[in-house]
């Protein structure tokens, strides 16, 4: 297949978790057999020192500057096999209805943050899809499974939503050996909505053992937060330095944003990175969550300081290393950018043969 993806950044990771997604689906899609065209939209955050891939060898990268600049890749869309645009792409409606209207091949919609936009959808916001357009895409892709796809379907008239979870490439997050500098880590940007579940599951704990050591690494915090003395602050870990940052933790924590946790079945690209670097993982609770990986056995569940306070005070210090492989083997096995690439294949191709039985996109709108 040709493919041509509109998304939010592949070249820089800089504030977002879509290019370590993208990266890793696309990598492993290109080696199936297939080609892939990334049009991303050139921003000022993006670019400079905060560009870490600009020119992928497995894929071709082009930039446009605004949404009337993609005149000049009109006929890339309309040749392409399957147009795939993402969520939180810049001006994404715009962008959208281009799609639709010049694509003669499967158009699809990825939404890597599905729960926040349904969210948006039900205030009214359409910064970038609008209702009316998720009928026009032949298969909605979600980074939320469960009862949403159901929703989607049904409430917003998709043909086809598909679960399409995050996942990790292996080969760029394996497990090393390196002396633990951290008892607890956090990797993520500030977002309103985690900050409480943060306090609760790492600073609070961070200030009741204060002989441990404690860190949290991402971008955008504000500077009136209060750190312990001692949790260490970085401002950015670029992905090529995960598998480090990973190592150098006896545990990592996964805090899940409020949307994702209402909707549930919802996995963070971090959760798999980090499992997939046998870094065990304590990890706020939802639901589905058992279902990506077994509580107990191949991640730990906590709702408060006390069970975390708990966990990093057990004596056993063979747990970690027992909980981190078991969870490795679980991420091998269902969790990878190759298992992916085979979900999405199946999608577009499930997509052109329903196609084939279909009206044209044109007239399923016009009804």
């Amino acid at each position: 297949m040709k493919v041509v993806v509109l998304g939010l950044s592949l070249s820089s990771s800089w504030g977002n978790g879509h290019a370590t997604t993208y990266r890793a689906l696309l990598k492993a899609f290109v080696a199936r057999g297939h080609e892939v065209t990334f049009l991303e939209r050139d921003v000022p955050w993006y670019s400079g020192p905060h560009r870490d891939l600009a020119d992928p060898a497995w894929c071709r990268l082009l930039f446009y500057r605004e949404v009337a600049d993609l005149e000049r890749h009109r006929e890339l869309i309309a040749d392409a096999d399957a147009v795939i645009v993402g969520s939180y792409v810049p001006n994404g409606v715009a962008v959208g209805r281009l799609v639709q209207d010049w694509a003669r091949g499967v158009t699809a919609f990825y939404d890597i943050d599905t729960p926040v936009t349904l969210a948006k959808l039900a205030r009214g916001d359409t910064e970038y899809i609008a209702p009316d357009l998720i009928p026009g895409y032949d298969v909605y892709l979600s980074f939320t499974g469960g009862p949403t796809l159901d929703l989607i379907e049904r409430r917003y008239g998709s043909p086809a939503a598909r679960a399409l979870y995050c996942s990790v490439d292996p080969a760029s997050y394996p497990p090393l050996e390196r002396e633990r500098r951290w008892d607890l880590s956090y990797l993520g940007t500030y977002s309103p909505d985690r900050q409480p579940v943060l306090e609760r599951l790492l600073i609070e704990p961070a200030r009741r053992l204060p002989h441990l050591r404690f860190v949290v690494a991402g971008p955008q915090y504000p500077d009136d937060i209060v750190w312990p003395d001692n949790v260490e602050r970085f401002q950015h870990v670029g992905p090529v330095d995960h598998p480090e940052f990973y190592a150098a933790s006896r545990y990592t924590l996964n805090v899940t944003r409020a949307d994702m946790v209402a909707a549930g079945w919802s996995p963070s690209v971090r959760l798999f990175e980090a499992a997939s670097c046998a870094t065990p993982v304590i990890s706020d609770v939802w639901s589905g969550i058992e279902d990506i990986l077994a509580p107990g056995r191949e991640i730990l569940l906590a709702t408060s300081s006390d069970q975390v306070v708990a966990i990093l005070s057990d004596a056993d210090g063979t747990r970690p290393a027992r909980i981190g492989q078991a969870a490795r083997a679980r991420i091998l096995g269902a969790h990878t950018a190759d298992c992916r690439a085979t979900e999405l294949e199946s999608y577009l191709r499930e997509a052109m043969q329903r196609g084939r039985h279909a009206p044209s996109r044109r007239e399923a709108m016009a009804v």
